[in-house]
């Protein structure tokens, strides 16, 4: 039986998509490179968009419905590329501490280094539900509280049928204000305390807040202890 030429694959369709593709990452490229180049804040036309790009503006549009559907685009490459950096960071090594400055310090880094397209990212520029930088924070989040869930289990640590369904608001809660402080020290005029002082200070909070909850749920916590050393350990040597 002959194969059937409509099941087949359009060698032209798939260059012309392949092309279509390229040319929106171009575009894209291009826009960062406008926003990275100016100041945090700063107004972005799509023409200063389409020069960088080597395009017309009305090759622009063809690949964006509009300038909201531009931004937003652009806005989620920035959010893809800071959760490409946070991502390897959300592992069980080293102590707690350092695991959550590790965390943090990777996002403040990428701030300051890109404080025009962290400005553009935190933009609200959604017109219907959640923008991309929302979506970024809750992959965040949702590694951390794989993390987090992950510890508990490995620990043993059993968790009532009332506290189990709080985990996760609690983790999205824990990681989104971690994300407002920093933003919020982004955004004053003096950038104080230093970035190496504010790293430390957002792990201190997190590692309090850590540990507490431990407490309660029957866990000693020591802020010097590997992860690993702790899972190592009998578990009743872990109720301090």
């Amino acid at each position: 039986m002959a194969d059937d030429p409509t099941s087949r694959p359009d060698g032209r369709q798939a260059r012309w998509d392949r092309h279509n593709q390229e040319r929106r990452q171009r575009i894209l490229d291009a826009a960062l490179s406008v926003v990275e180049a100016g100041e945090p804040g700063a107004e972005v036309h799509v023409q200063q968009i389409a020069d960088e790009a080597g395009l017309s503006r009305t090759v622009v549009y063809r690949h964006f419905a509009d300038r909201a559907d531009l931004d937003r685009a652009v806005q989620a490459e920035i959010v893809d590329a800071l959760y490409a950096q946070l991502l390897p960071e959300v592992t069980l090594e080293g102590t707690i501490p350092q695991i959550v400055e590790r965390i943090v310090a990777t996002y403040v880094s990428w701030a300051v280094a890109h404080p025009a397209l962290h400005r553009l990212a935190e933009q609200d520029s959604s017109t219907n539900g959640p923008g991309p930088l929302t979506h970024g924070i809750e992959r965040i989040a949702l590694a951390v509280s794989e993390l987090i869930t992950t510890a508990l289990e490995l620990l043993d640590v059993e968790l009532d049928e009332e506290v189990r369904p709080a985990v996760d608001p609690l983790v999205f809660g824990l990681v989104g204000a971690v994300f407002s402080a920093v933003r919020r020290w982004m955004a004053r005029e003096e950038r104080e305390p230093s970035a190496e002082l504010m790293v430390s200070l957002v792990t201190d909070s997190v590692w309090y807040l850590v540990k507490g909850h431990a407490r309660m749920l029957g866990v000693h916590l020591e802020h010097d202890q590997e992860i690993q050393a702790l899972l190592a350990q009998p578990r009743a040597a872990r109720r301090g």
